[in-house]
């Protein structure tokens, strides 16, 4: 009985092409809803995932700092390496400084690096010297800074620190000539402007440094939240260990908002289609009101009645869910695949849309919209089951 009348009622009734053309758009506007939820959060989680990797970069996973310039030495450094063995260090010392090539001007943050070390950690500056390694007062600049001063290599440029030295009667800042040896880029205009690296032995001398001290270490780390945490209990007072979530943990949250939001003002979309869904099994059900009624008066159950169009629903919805999940995924496919869309590399740190779908967002659609599937359902399938068989057959 069910199968029946599921049947006969999904196919096209030419006296009441409405009902049909009602059913279509159901179908339709579930489809699109979740195909638009899907590759929007494909991008969502796309982004993401392309700013966590530039920022695990150039923040590395874990930074032990210091509450005192240069209270860290060599035998702290040994100390981790003998402790942590699977973990890789890279001691360093870093001022505030300005970059100045002609009248140009440039101010960020100078590291000194030992750069051996750095290259195992770093896979930005490992990509930048492949051909060199700085020795001597030798700078690595980041691209952003190199491309403004149209700088070549070996081209000279000074650095003025922000510490004083007396000059006569008053105090100047201490400056230093560079020669620039090469360039990184980390996809992230921001970091290219503001990063430099020269050798931690030169910068110490300039800086006053006592020889193998330091500010902090920068770690490389597979599992960071764990390992933060047994770094932590051995450090000495005046030491922390912080991880690069916690340096932008105010970035992660808006994005992880605006993720949220987007997601529910999407799924929106789902539930005004399955007004759709609604309105096609009520006017069904009105248009079928003699038919439910006599059906019921020779032994139908109202149990099965209700079946029936709780089945036509679904199967409505629910082909509109698949059909949407395929176009979702042949999008996401297509956009990552081919250029279709180009962006501005230097703003979002690539210039290929980003497309990573995950399978808790993906499993959350598809739940989402099976629920609120299964809601537009039940009411006109419980409508139909409390037809009055009486009233119905005597009125029409």
């Amino acid at each position: 009985m069910v199968r029946y009348l599921l049947f006969k009622y999904l196919r096209f009734d030419k006296s009441q092409p409405f009902i049909a053309l009602s059913a279509i758009l159901a179908f339709l506007g579930v489809s699109v809803g979740l195909m638009v939820l899907i590759i929007a959060m494909a991008i969502m989680n796309g982004f993401d995932k392309e700013f966590e990797r530039k920022l695990f970069t150039m923040n590395y996973p874990i930074t032990i700092i210091s509450y005192i310039k240069g209270s860290i030495d060599e035998s702290d450094v040994t100390g981790l390496k003998e402790q942590f063995k699977e973990l890789k260090f890279s001691p360093y010392i870093s001022t505030q400084a300005i970059v100045k090539y002609g009248n140009k001007l440039e101010g960020g943050v100078l590291f000194g690096v030992n750069f051996s070390d750095e290259k195992q950690i770093n896979s930005v500056i490992n990509e930048a010297l492949k051909d060199t390694i700085p020795k001597g007062f030798e700078v690595v600049l980041g691209k952003g800074i190199a491309d403004d001063f149209s700088l070549a290599l070996n081209d000279k440029v000074t650095i003025l620190f922000t510490q004083l030295s007396p000059s006569g009667l008053v105090s100047m800042p201490t400056m230093k000539r560079f020669d620039y040896v090469a360039n990184f880029s980390s996809g992230l205009n921001a970091y290219d402007k503001a990063y430099s690296y020269t050798n931690v032995e030169f910068l110490a001398k300039i800086l006053g440094y006592e020889d193998k001290k330091y500010d902090g270490i920068h770690i490389y780390s597979d599992n960071p939240k764990d390992d933060i945490i047994k770094l932590n209990q051995l450090l000495k007072p005046g030491q922390k260990a912080i991880g690069w979530w916690e340096q932008n943990g105010n970035f992660f949250s808006a994005l992880e908002l605006e993720k949220r939001a987007l997601f529910i003002v999407l799924m929106l979309i789902i539930l005004v289609a399955s007004l759709n869904i609604i309105s096609s099994l009520l006017m069904t059900v009105m248009n079928r009101r003699q038919e439910i009624a006599l059906l019921l008066a020779l032994g139908a159950s109202k149990m099965e009645i209700k079946k029936s169009f709780f089945a036509q629903g679904v199967v409505i919805g629910g082909s509109g869910i698949v059909f949407g999940l395929i176009l979702g995924l042949f999008g996401v496919w297509l956009l990552g695949s081919f250029d279709i869309i180009n962006l501005p590399a230097d703003v979002y740190g690539s210039s290929k849309l980003p497309m990573e779908l995950s399978i808790y967002d993906l499993a959350m659609i598809l739940v989402g919209a099976l629920i609120i599937v299964l809601l537009s359902s039940y009411y006109p399938a419980k409508k139909a089951s409390n037809i009055d068989i009486l009233t119905t057959l005597r009125n029409e």
